[in-house]
């Protein structure tokens, strides 16, 4: 699978780039600094609400929150898709997590979030590469029929805000950071880092994710 990015994936150990985005459920934008010094961030780069895995990581994380929480550290989950956008599907879809907007993934590219290139073998892949990462489905299926399920599933219908993330943002993948509070990543999950297409829309399970949160104290 051949990668288009600027830089390598930040790794554990290398300092944590700094960003400010604005932030989705309140007015102030939220920044790398605001946790510095003060406690650890569990940062989730997302793609678009347009990806139907992304939507069910957010789910998934805002049960999560309070949890890390509880082992002081914050969480901060990055949705590539304009404010608005956000705000309006969250209204419906409320969580408690904190929520940033970076529609232009500028966040993804500082971090060194792979984009992979849509090539002819890439596009034979997601048709042969049978995936279900979260269980729905009723049997592994292609990953360019597993999404469609689960939009059909889910009902979504595409917005024009969220065709135009579409057209900008395939095929970028996700990611996961722990930072601990000198703002040096201690932890970094990056989707298909292993296992290649195969491992699109996996995520570290909730102990593993749990257990580096304990490891930044």
């Amino acid at each position: 699978m051949t990668m288009s990015e600027l830089r390598s994936p930040v790794a554990p150990g290398e300092q944590a780039p700094a960003f400010s985005l604005p932030s989705v459920d309140r007015p102030e934008p939220v920044s790398l600094d605001e946790f510095r010094g003060r406690s650890p961030l569990f940062l989730a780069l997302m793609v678009g609400l347009w990806c139907p895995f992304c939507r069910r990581h957010i789910a998934q994380l805002g049960t999560l929150d309070g949890r890390l929480k509880a082992l002081g550290v914050e969480s901060l989950v990055v949705v590539a898709t304009a404010p608005e956008n956000a705000r309006l599907y969250f209204k419906y879809r409320p969580t408690p997590v904190r929520l940033a907007s970076d529609p232009e993934l500028t966040t993804h590219r500082a971090y060194g979030v792979p984009k992979p290139q849509p090539t002819p073998a890439m596009l034979e892949a997601m048709d042969t590469i049978r995936i279900n990462p979260t269980g729905e489905l009723p049997q592994p299926l292609p990953i360019s029929v597993a999404g469609k399920i689960l939009q059909e599933m889910d009902g979504y219908v595409y917005t024009p805000t969220d065709q135009a993330d579409v057209e900008r943002q395939w095929p970028q993948l996700k990611a996961m950071f722990m930072i601990d509070r000198a703002g040096i990543v201690r932890w970094s999950h990056i989707e298909c880092g292993t296992e290649g297409l195969a491992g699109i829309g996996k995520v570290p399970s909730e102990q593993t994710l749990l257990d580096a949160a304990r490891d930044l104290h």
